[in-house]
């Protein structure tokens, strides 16, 4: 035998002392800009014109003038105050939680899809984010139909459908209404082309008019007085019906009928109004919320407007709509506020006021709609989380208007007008908005859960009971409205999820899911008590030692199904040391083995470390490998042997195909892209004879490992392994596992219980468990002496089936007569390494070749190493000779025991 030797099988123990290709430093980000980057700089808003004034027009938008009698007359003033102050909570805490992550740092285009995408990351930002922009972009469809129901009220020709009096100039039907919606809707669309910046100075002058029109409703109850109204609909079957109304002026009889419910008709729909279908209409005036916060990439100081300027605009709608609900429960009876929606028109001193603010009002609602949703569509369009349809709307003007999202929106709003009325897509915007309002308080809940460091907003006045509580009343409150439609849009929302999880977007911005995951992992892993390890519950948890992973995929394939859902670690020694050197280089290695145990698809931890020599470094791992009651207990090496394996990097097609091109897309692989990964390590046949591994150290390794009381596992010729690849169509009922029990170098050793023997039985066990090898057939072969004279192998063999059937192992038993191989060993009793003559070795891998040469993995004993460091060679010689040309073969040496009978 020679003394030099290359371990160049396929997991080597090793640290070859190779240059690390150098891992270039991640590049800066690309700019979220479309193909039309905007020169100027689109953030000139403050707090009052970017934020307070389209929340506040947004929230009143048509609820305001014309579904306020709708909600009192239906609900009475009571429950109608009750419904507020539930919307109301609703939206504070989630504002709570909108003010605690925006205040967490900077915020860019997008608003609430940008806070929850950058906390919650790419699958639960993105589907939330396109949820959110379909709520805005029905809203805007809401709020152009709720304009043309004010426009027909005063223009429409048919008098008997109408419910104010007016100029009759505009035919009415469905299809009339849908075209003033879309001559409505390109009005917006123009607008919005224009730029945000436009809306936003447009929109304070918008503000001034309701406020005066609002003005006016407040001086009309005082100086109106009391007169009767008749009110003439057509019923569900087409007849004409007349309703008798008044308006009283402030009177305590009129507050007292109008405190109770009253639910009855809805004319506009022909169906009976309920808490919940009259909830889902009120609700929508608080859906406007998120208008500031969805300007964020034109706002000066986002982290400072978005807070100051949503609850202000909160407040003072609040306190507009509590007094509203009450002055029109003082002064007008039921009827007239049921069966009249424009009946402010009526009981107002001018009643253009009236008109000019329900146009002004649901016509900037609805422009404020458009152009939220558009930079939302805007913010996933730069994100690239749908791919192809919707890179369009990544192109914006020179001003940094996004106008082919604005198209995108404009587009899909036209489609919601077919509705053609309000309160028929009430429910649908509602529901769609308290889901996106419950993902920003469990984006908001997750940060606060996960406790990291880096969450520290200024703004304090929140905690994880507000953002729990908001989550749950958003939930209670979709349903209790309309079932079907959030049973729907959580259905849509999952659907969303999964399509962009088997995508897989990757990003920069840190996911909170790993941050989630840390918290509970380091709870549970103070749980995972040592001292309460029980040998029933034990598992392999394997540290496998990996020279150059190119040789050595198939082993690391083949562990990652031995490992039983144990801990599974890829260790590797660097020779080096650390004091010569100007950084760590193992530090930069660690993206291309991750990347590696990526593309081979195993569940697999990864540990390097810098040691002087290999010995000492695996002497490292073995200690420091794992945490808490999570370490290695089974230490595996590729054999020190002399036989070059194949290359798996050129044999794989997902390492030599044009799958790279994913790699290309940015960090899709983290910066290591499938050239990279091929370069960093180094092609079988370059590598050189390494004297940095001497036997006697490899043999050091071995024993070290069993003082401290590691299981060790030698693997030969496991390069030849098939069946093992992701795409592998190997049958597992085709293969076999051979285990030999028996010390083979030790015949006299007839003793098939004890805890290395044991050892060996549960291993094999254990992978003819896993999903790859279930079907394997298990064979265990027991090595008799049938010419002593004494029969107790007979004894024996009955011993050995009552035991396998004690431990639950199916195999079937094969007995070998190994006479003719124990003749040609001494049977003096000497050290377990002492000079076994060539023609046994030959005799027992004769034997072996003779009964498991078609096996696809033999299991068998592996001596316990020798005491002096003299004997190395030769031990390596005598476990060479003895599975010279086997196939895959792991020689094992227990040192734990692992068997259990009881329950």
């Amino acid at each position: 035998m020679s003394n030099e030797r290359t371990p160049l099988i396929t997991s080597g123990v090793c640290g070859l002392a190779v240059t690390a290709v150098a891992c270039g430093a991640e590049s800066d980000a690309a700019p979220e800009s479309g193909s039309g980057s905007p020169s100027k700089d689109p953030r000139k808003l403050n707090t009052f014109f970017g934020v307070m004034v389209p929340t506040i027009l947004s929230m009143f938008s048509i609820i305001l003038f014309l579904r306020t009698g709708f909600v009192v007359g239906h609900a009475g003033l009571l429950q109608g105050l009750l419904m507020l102050i539930v919307a109301y909570t609703i939206i504070a805490l989630t504002i709570l939680s909108i003010c605690a992550i925006s205040t967490n740092g900077a915020i860019q285009g997008g608003g609430a899809y940008y806070m929850i995408s950058r906390s919650l990351g790419p699958e639960f930002g993105g589907s939330i984010g396109l949820m959110f922009f379909l709520a805005k972009v029905c809203a805007c469809g809401e709020y152009v139909l709720g304009l043309v129901e004010a426009i027909l009220d005063v223009f429409g020709s048919d008098p008997e459908s109408s419910v104010s009096g007016g100029i009759r100039v505009l035919p009415q039907g469905y299809w009339y209404t849908v075209l003033y919606s879309s001559v409505v809707l390109l009005l917006c669309l123009l607008v919005c082309l224009v730029g945000a910046h436009i809306y936003a100075r447009t929109a304070f002058v918008i503000l001034l008019v309701v406020t005066t029109s609002l003005l006016s409703v407040f001086i009309s109850s005082v100086a109106v007085k009391p007169r009767d109204f008749v009110i003439t609909h057509k019923g569900p079957d087409n007849q004409t019906v007349h309703y008798n109304a008044s308006y009283t002026g402030y009177n305590a009889t009129t507050l007292r009928h109008n405190l109770g419910s009253g639910y009855s008709l809805d004319y506009s729909t022909n169906s009976v109004m309920s808490f919940a279908t009259v909830f889902a209409v009120m609700f929508t005036s608080c859906t406007g919320i998120m208008a500031g916060a969805n300007m964020s990439g034109e706002l000066r100081t986002p982290s400072v407007s978005i807070p100051k300027g949503t609850i202000t605009a909160v407040f003072y709608t609040f306190t507009v709509y509590v007094l509203l609900f009450i002055l029109v429960s003082a002064t007008c009876d039921r009827t007239l506020l049921i069966q009249d929606y424009g009946f402010l028109q009526k009981i107002n001193i001018w009643p253009p006021f009236i008109t000019i603010g329900i146009y002004c009002a649901s016509l900037s609602a609805a422009m404020c709609a458009m152009i939220g949703a558009s930079r939302i569509l805007h913010a996933l369009a730069l994100d690239d989380l749908f791919g192809l349809p919707l890179a369009p709307a990544t192109v914006t003007s020179s001003s940094g208007n996004p106008w082919v999202a604005v198209l995108y929106t404009w587009g899909l709003a036209q489609c919601v007008v077919f509705a053609g009325q309000l309160n028929a897509i009430a429910s649908l915007v509602t529901v769609f908005y308290l889901l996106a309002y419950a993902a920003v308080d469990l984006a908001c809940l997750a940060l606060e859960w996960a406790s990291a460091p880096n969450f520290r907003p200024t703004f304090q006045l929140f905690s994880w009971h507000t953002c729990l509580l908001g989550i749950l009343s958003c939930l209670v409150m979709m349903f209790v409205i309309n079932p079907v439609y959030s049973s729907g849009s959580i259905v849509l929302l999952l659907l969303l999820l999964l399509f962009l999880h088997f995508r897989s977007p990757t990003s920069s911005w840190g996911y909170i899911s790993q941050a989630l995951i840390f918290h509970q992992v380091r709870k549970y892993l103070l749980m995972l008590d040592v001292r309460k390890d029980h040998v029933k519950f034990w598992r392999p948890q394997v540290l496998l030692m990996v020279a150059n992973p190119r040789s050595s995929c198939q082993l690391i394939l083949f562990v990652n199904q031995l490992k039983k859902g144990g801990l599974f670690v890829l260790g590797h020694v660097q020779l080096g040391d650390l004091d010569s050197l100007p950084s760590d280089p193992v530090q930069q290695q660690y993206n291309f083995w991750l990347s590696l145990v990526d593309k081979l698809g195993v569940k697999a931890f990864v540990d390097l470390t810098l040691s002087p020599s290999v010995r000492q470094g695996t002497q490292h791992l073995l200690r420091i490998t794992g945490l808490g009651g999570m370490k290695p207990n089974t230490l595996v090496l590729g054999f020190y042997d002399s036989c070059t394996p194949e290359d798996f990097f050129l044999q794989d097609t997902a390492f030599c195909d044009s799958s790279l091109g994913r790699g290309s897309e940015g960090e899709y692989n983290f910066g290591v892209d499938l050239p990279s990964l091929q370069a960093h390590f180094p092609p079988v046949r370059h590598v050189e004879s390494p004297r940095w591994l001497s036997p006697e150290e490899y043999v050091g390794i071995i024993s070290d490992a069993l003082k401290m009381n590691k299981n060790v596992c030698l693997a030969r010729y496991f390069f030849q392994l098939e069946g093992e690849g992701k795409d592998s169509k190997v049958d597992g009922s085709e293969r076999t596992l051979d285990v030999w029990p028996l010390n083979l170098l030790q015949p006299g050793s007839r003793d098939y219980e004890d805890v290395c023997s044991l050892f060996l039985l549960q291993m094999a066990c254990v992978l003819n468990m896993s999903s790859k090898w279930r079907h394997a057939r298990m064979r265990i072969f027991l090595n008799v002496e049938t010419e002593s004279s004494d029969q107790g192998w007979v004894v024996n063999e009955e011993t050995f089936r009552e035991l396998l059937r004690k431990l639950r192992i199916r195999a079937s038993i094969k007995i070998v007569p190994w006479d003719s191989v124990v003749q040609h060993h001494s049977h003096v009793d000497e050290e377990p390494t002492r000079a076994l003559s060539e023609d046994f070795l030959s005799a027992v891998n004769c034997m072996l070749m003779e009964h498991s040469s078609l096996a696809a993995v033999r299991f068998l004993y592996l001596p316990r190493p020798p005491a002096h460091h003299s004997q190395a060679q030769q031990y390596l010689a005598q476990m060479e000779a003895v599975t010279n040309n086997l196939g895959p073969t792991l020689l094992i040496h227990g040192v734990t025991p692992v068997t259990y009978t009881d329950l």
